[in-house]
């Protein structure tokens, strides 16, 4: 790879082109690359409006240089990567959730899509030995029934969220076979840190319980407890999106942690955590119950583990009880909590 570095003997760390590093992952990767030696740059859509949260509570926002870029105006994408002459780049952008891609299909495919293709163009027309990471998913899978899903799962998916992460893990695959590109697809299945959005049903649950435990509400509704699931911890995750662009030749490669746990099973553990029984805090309303519901995700994680060496350490457990005891620190603390 050090033919990388040939045209600019001045530079010596690796630049990494972050694009989303305003969410969960973008900010736990940058993070990560910070720690490698990296110089990390990273996009969002305005990144003047944007108050880089993530990354001020991992206490790296001034160690990161942001700028505007939307992945779906090719000439905006063009002139970061010009501009910054990445070695590596994380396409981690995009619409990011399942259930907001009913409502928002359009949005959902252009900035997933469109984003992918105009990446990989960028890339191709620049003629520079970029490698790129896209941010697959579990959603591509659809329903495998009791079946672990792997590398070579035929792709069914439900959503509009989970057809345009399919698509574009068949963008990538197309440019690294007909023009030789290096990028790989990571198909990730759920995973989960303090810096989740209350929107995702995880930190619905963890701000529910400790809120019921510190007597600031007395429930708290959810949809179908029985939907299963492989929870991970995200600081993890990222570590294996690092490792993927570090092979030899790029591949694609499933990360989960293999353990796959109910609804209930998250919602129990949380209330554990907090010393509490769920079962006298939980309400239900079937109307919070998504359309084309996955009812179990299941992953086969042995060809990460033979090729990357990598190993989810956090399970879903684990993953329950950190979180909530981040969420408590944080009500115990100014600062954060102005964060």
């Amino acid at each position: 790879m050090d033919h990388a570095h040939s045209h600019r003997k001045t530079r010596t760390p690796k630049t990494a082109l972050i694009c989303g590093i305003g969410g969960q992952d973008g900010a736990y990767l940058a993070a990560h690359l910070l720690e490698q030696g990296y110089a990390v740059v990273g996009t969002s859509r305005d990144a003047q409006a944007n108050r880089f949260e993530s990354l001020a509570r991992l206490g790296i926002r001034d160690r990161v240089t942001v700028e505007s870029m939307t992945l779906v105006d090719f000439r905006s994408t063009m002139q970061a990567i010009a501009r910054h002459e990445p070695d590596e780049i994380y396409n981690l952008a995009g619409q990011t959730s399942v259930g907001l891609s009913f409502d928002q299909p359009v949005e959902t495919f252009e900035s997933i899509i469109i984003g992918t293709v105009n990446l990989l163009e960028t890339i191709r027309m620049l003629g520079k030995p970029i490698r790129l990471y896209n941010a697959g998913s579990s959603e591509m899978f659809g329903n495998t029934g009791d079946r672990a899903a792997g590398e070579t799962t035929v792709l069914r998916p439900r959503s509009p969220y989970g057809i345009a992460k399919a698509t574009s893990f068949w963008q990538i695959a197309q440019y690294r076979d007909a023009y030789g590109m290096q990028a790989c697809t990571g198909i990730l299945f759920n995973h989960e840190s303090p810096l989740r959005p209350e929107r995702f049903v995880t930190q619905k649950i963890v701000a529910g319980a400790c809120r019921i435990a510190a007597g600031e509400q007395q429930t708290i509704t959810l949809g179908d407890l029985s939907v299963q699931r492989d929870w991970g911890w995200a600081p993890e995750y990222v570590v294996a999106m690092h490792e993927m662009l570090q092979q030899p030749t790029l591949e694609d490669f499933v990360i989960a942690t293999g353990q796959t746990s109910s609804l209930e099973d998250f919602v129990a553990e949380v209330f554990r955590a907090v010393g509490l029984d769920w079962r006298n805090c939980v309400q239900r309303d079937p109307k919070l119950v998504r359309l084309n519901e996955i009812q179990c995700g299941r992953a086969d994680t042995s060809y990460a583990t033979q090729r990357l060496g990598w190993t989810a350490h956090h399970k879903m457990p684990d993953v329950a009880r950190m979180m909530v005891e981040a969420r408590q620190a944080t009500a115990t603390s100014p600062r954060l909590r102005a964060a």
